[in-house]
């Protein structure tokens, strides 16, 4: 297997600094396709200037994480795509050892790292291992094994849809492995630049609660999912009348948006919140 059968697809956000650091990190034979939710002209320019490898395509506004890579994903004329997210960093034989283990298991779906630790890299698993799911964070996957499945739920902004989209597969018998030779640094929950990390916490606390509820739903039915996030609709209403009596506006909009998110899901609402970060 050559770097010409793989194609690298980063969805980013407002992740100008983290993102040249991730291309750096990766080997300029790679095909990657940026898939900026902005539009981000400057951004656009400077990639492409610096990366003649890179084709940086602007959304136009935020997709989120499920629909721009599927916009990536619909670009990918090879067999191999590799999904990472703007703050990983991979290691010099990252891609190789991707290749090294499809080698030896050819008939699967999607192949991860193990979960490591940004300093040092450690994982606590030994061998190369089956399992039902992995982190979105980076996602080897095998073109082929997807036609009749598909990428992931577009209804996803963001949280869950790498767990939807392994669940999918494993119910169609697909294969799922962890191989801790595989070296990836994620830093985590930090995509963006600092200077939007309020904004993106709002948003975050809004599209987990809306996930979680649209999750449950999907697999476990309506009155399962209500019952199961009933206890987070109390905490929320509670903590928000708590944190507005104690003056503290940053805690009682991170609750005012738990809530919301849950209130738009339990009412059937896409999943339309996006952050302020114009």
């Amino acid at each position: 297997m050559t770097f010409n059968q793989i194609t690298i697809v980063i969805t980013t956000y407002k992740s100008e600094n983290k993102i040249i650091k991730c291309l750096e990190s990766i080997d300029q034979s790679c095909k990657i396709l940026v898939i900026e939710n902005s539009n981000n002209k400057d951004l656009k320019n400077k990639i492409e200037k610096n990366f003649k490898n890179v084709e940086c395509i602007l959304a136009g506004k935020n997709l989120g994480y499920a629909k721009g890579n599927n916009l990536g994903l619909s670009k990918v004329k090879t067999s191999y795509a590799l999904i990472i997210n703007p703050d990983a960093i991979l290691q010099k034989e990252t891609i190789n050892n991707f290749f090294k283990t499809a080698n030896k298991i050819k008939d699967f779906a999607i192949i991860g790292p193990a979960i490591q630790d940004e300093k040092n890299l450690t994982n606590n698993l030994n061998n190369l291992t089956e399992v039902n799911s992995i982190k979105g964070f980076a996602m080897f996957l095998n073109i082929k094994e997807f036609k009749n499945i598909g990428f992931f739920d577009e209804n996803f902004f963001i949280y869950l849809e790498e767990i939807d989209l392994c669940r999918r597969l494993k119910k169609n018998n697909k294969k799922i492995y962890v191989d801790p030779t595989i070296l990836i640094a994620h830093q985590g929950g930090s995509s963006h630049e600092e200077e939007y990390n309020f904004e993106m916490e709002l948003s975050r606390n809004w599209h987990w609660m809306w996930s979680s509820f649209y999750f449950k739903k999907k697999y476990n039915g309506y009155l399962f999912a209500l019952s199961s996030v009933f206890g987070k609709i109390i905490s929320s209403i509670v903590k928000y009348i708590f944190y507005f009596f104690l003056y503290n506006k940053r805690k009682r909009l991170i609750y005012k948006h738990r809530f919301l998110g849950l209130y738009n899901s339990i009412l059937g609402k896409p999943s339309w919140y996006r952050p302020h970060n114009n």
